[in-house]
């Protein structure tokens, strides 16, 4: 089983166990608390990612860390005392990236990404994002790249889904049509 799909498990179970009755953005913030806390100790980090470390002093690091935390939500000290248990601490980060994935769509949120030629103002940002949000029927949280080579025009990702409306794709059908008449 690869690290991604043992992270999506555990994502699914903690969600699941958390959708009841707990605040499932406060689960979200108290798990991206303790990956930042493990990240940013570099010494405690490579001890409970060394895997010359045995497994029961990482489980002791963990359940002491928890503890000292203190206001962590109990199903996210119970992962990461399990996890600890079952020296898969590393995947802490893809854990994290599936339960937002879920608590996103959980929500009825999608990312969405507009790449274009130049810089667009303000008004026009919003416009796409609202066009984006009814086209998805989803609330759009918006980023915007920008991609020189484009000529002009944008190109959308929404979620999996690509709207392509390039000056360069668009000259590309033009293309192709003429090639086929």
């Amino acid at each position: 089983m690869t690290n991604r799909t043992a992270a999506a498990r555990y994502a699914r179970a903690l969600f699941e166990v958390s959708v009841q009755d707990r605040d499932l953005q406060q689960v979200e913030a108290d798990l991206a608390r303790s990956l930042a806390l493990i990240d940013g100790h570099e010494t405690l980090r490579r001890v409970l990612l060394n895997p010359a470390i045995p497994t029961p002093r990482k489980h002791a690091i963990v359940t002491d860390l928890v503890t000292r935390l203190g206001d962590l939500l109990p199903p996210v000290s119970k992962l990461l005392t399990l996890l600890a248990e079952r020296d898969r601490l590393g995947i802490l980060a893809d854990i994290l990236e599936a339960y937002r994935a879920r608590l996103m769509d959980h929500l009825g949120v999608v990312q969405a990404t507009v790449t274009t030629a130049h810089a667009l103002p303000a008004e026009r940002t919003a416009t796409i994002e609202r066009s984006l949000a009814h086209a998805s029927g989803r609330q759009v949280i918006l980023t915007t790249e920008i991609d020189p080579t484009l000529l002009g025009g944008l190109v959308a990702k929404v979620g999996s889904t690509v709207y392509d409306a390039s000056v360069a794709r668009n000259l590309e059908r033009i293309r192709q049509t003429l090639w086929e008449r």
